[in-house]
């Protein structure tokens, strides 16, 4: 048994490509499948954020806790 790449034959040439390939697929099937899809599309909408109630801001060295 040789364990050199090199001097390797065609058939040990030939299951690492499969086996490189097999790998690169199921990596590719994973990350499309983890991809995190909505049902908006690629469509941007705005966000609406209304303001609350107005707060005043005094120079009074306490803290009021509500």
């Amino acid at each position: 048994m040789n364990h050199s790449i090199y001097s390797a034959d065609r058939t040990t040439h030939l299951k690492i490509v499969v086996v490189a390939l097999v790998a690169g697929i199921l990596v590719a099937g994973f990350g499309i499948t983890a991809h995190n899809s909505s049902d908006e599309g690629y469509a941007q909408t705005a966000r609406v954020m209304k303001a609350g109630k107005a707060v005043t801001i005094t120079s009074s060295g306490t803290s009021l806790v509500r």
